[in-house]
């Protein structure tokens, strides 16, 4: 070998080893400091954090005291529907026509060809009306022979 080429492998052995001097190992630091990062940086998450929520609070102070009045009209009306479907079920459970009188409501049921029956709901303050059609075999129970 020349001299040149003992120079040059001389050279890269010493540019290797410097170059190993130089590397350290590659060490995670966590930023989170619940997960161990510095607490310094707790303020700076937290500030980019409320600058993303797009979450706002109820601006009505009454907004959980009126959806729990909903909730209750909603379970008063579901009793007062099941108490008014007994006055116009037979002993089976099946709908028979009949007229049913509430003290706001008419409620009429009408057989308007055999197994099609039509529910009709009059208001009697106001007059106004709705009516449904449907088929018995859609009600009836499944479960019963």
């Amino acid at each position: 070998m020349t001299k040149r080429g003992v120079r040059a492998v001389a050279a890269v052995g010493v540019w290797m080893a410097a170059s190993a001097a130089l590397a350290g190992p590659l060490v995670y630091t966590p930023v989170n400091p619940s997960f161990g990062g510095s607490p310094l940086n707790g303020s700076v998450l937290l500030n980019e954090a409320q600058s993303q929520n797009q979450t706002k609070a109820p601006t009505d102070p009454d907004a959980a005291l009126k959806a729990f009045n909903t909730r209750l009209q909603n379970a008063l009306l579901s009793r007062l529907t099941t108490a008014m479907l007994r006055n116009v079920t037979n002993a089976n459970g099946d709908l028979q026509p009949g007229t049913v009188d509430t003290t706001n409501f008419t409620v009429t049921v009408e057989q308007i060809e055999p197994g099609v029956l039509q529910l009709t709901t009059v208001s009697k303050l106001t007059g106004a009306s709705q009516s449904f059609t449907f088929n018995e075999s859609d009600i009836t129970d499944s479960a019963t022979p």
